[in-house]
């Protein structure tokens, strides 16, 4: 059976939402202020949360809320009273590792399908069978898994059991996501939500009989980060992902921009439609995607464990930084009279070329014309972020577009 698949992408608030909306997911998945593995990221209010699914639904796409985180006995009265709070609202999906969170959404919300969260560290088909049996329409691939396994997997499960998997984003070092490191070094539980990412830190040796003698773990003069993997990138394997029957290509990054998830939004968007239309088409736009999706912020490419495991190449040992060429300046809110309305995000100035960067593809070059603040003062730059401005452009954008700046080398 040819699958069509399902366009996967996470949104750190309603602003990133409705961007992703716009720029081109079938499927958003949302963090509340609980019981999510994010609990640095900004999550969603009950009142956001409401009026994120229904924007979303307005535009045919569905919304899954995380709750996945690994629960202690006092986060389960909790657990029920969200889950009630839920079932108002409405999500299309709840997506769940513990056992005992996925029971009490069986019982409180049997209405609102339940995924199987990537932690719950799904490796083989008898595990998805199992969650089958209990009542799971959807199972999260742990990151561990090759297409190999993945195209095993979709042979021995039931047609109507939905696979997702990452395609996109950062990769936790940890296994299938679960970390010790973060509670131990900090205390801070990232299987309840608080990661510190102490797999991006610098790390050296000491030997138990020469304290305060740092060796380094691997040469180069800045340290090495042992720990700390390249992105994953699956944008020139889409044929080989569809084959291999999964359901939804998932995003990384409920952490990031509107910049990023607008950008990964409309490649993966671009791509599959192109491959589902013509895989030529798709073979002949490939330098576009690659292009495009390097415009985000990410820490160089990998293609993960999908083809054997990574060697040392998918590792990045000299530093911890993202490579960054383009600066998000804002998503225009509304147009008026020619001049559009942001909440701006970094410092921009008149005379300036700018891009708009629009959801069908397309980036404009523009020049900034006028900078007026909220009580129609002119202004020459705007060096305060999160300051609402009308700005006149060359050319006018339409609302949801994105304006940012290419950072020069």
């Amino acid at each position: 059976m040819s699958r069509h698949p399902e366009l996967l992408i996470p949104a750190s608030s309603l602003e990133v939402l409705k961007t992703a909306v716009v720029f081109g997911a079938d499927a958003v998945y949302i963090g509340g202020e609980a019981f999510g593995l994010r609990a640095k990221a900004k999550n969603f209010s009950m009142d956001d949360m409401r009026e994120g699914i229904a924007f979303a639904h307005e535009h045919d796409v569905k919304v899954y809320v995380t709750a996945n985180i690994l629960a202690h006995n006092e986060d389960l009265s909790g657990v029920r009273a969200y889950f009630e709070e839920l079932k108002e609202i409405k999500p299309d999906a709840l997506i769940i590792a513990d056992p005992g969170v996925f029971d009490i959404a069986k019982e409180v919300c049997p209405e609102i399908d339940r995924h199987i969260s990537t932690q719950a560290n799904n490796t083989n088909y008898g595990t998805y069978n199992f969650w089958y049996r209990q009542g799971a329409s959807r199972v999260v691939s742990a990151r561990e898994l090759s297409m190999k396994e993945i195209k095993e997997l979709r042979d021995n499960i039931p047609a109507d059991l939905e696979i997702e998997t990452f395609v996109h984003g950062a990769m936790c070092i940890s296994y299938s996501g679960r970390c010790l490191l973060s509670n131990y070094f900090t205390g801070r539980d990232a299987n309840r939500g608080a990661c510190t990412h102490p797999c991006r830190w610098k790390y050296a040796v000491v030997e138990e009989t020469r304290p305060g003698e740092y060796m380094p773990v691997y040469e180069n003069e800045r340290g090495t980060y042992i720990f700390n993997s390249k992105d994953l990138c699956m944008i020139e394997y889409i044929p080989e992902l569809i084959d291999a029957g999964i359901d939804s290509f998932k995003i990384e990054g409920r952490m990031k921009t509107a910049l990023y998830v607008a950008t990964v939004a409309r490649t993966y968007r671009r791509a599959i439609d192109d491959f589902q239309k013509d895989p030529e088409l798709y073979r002949k736009n490939m330098p576009w995607y690659l292009d495009q999706i390097s415009n985000c912020t990410y820490r160089k490419f990998t293609t993960g464990f999908f083809f054997g495991k990574p060697d040392q190449d998918a590792q990045i040992y000299d530093s911890n930084t993202y490579v960054k060429e383009y600066t998000y300046l804002g998503i225009v809110g509304s147009v008026e009279d020619g001049l559009c309305r942001i909440e701006q995000r970094n410092k921009f100035s008149v005379g300036e070329q700018i891009e708009i960067m629009k959801p069908d593809g397309r980036n404009v070059e523009v020049m900034v014309e006028r900078i007026l603040n909220e009580d129609g003062e002119e202004q020459k730059s705007a060096p305060h972020p999160k300051q609402v401005l009308w700005v006149k452009l060359s050319e006018a954008p339409e609302k949801y577009d994105i304006l940012r700046r290419m950072e020069q080398e």
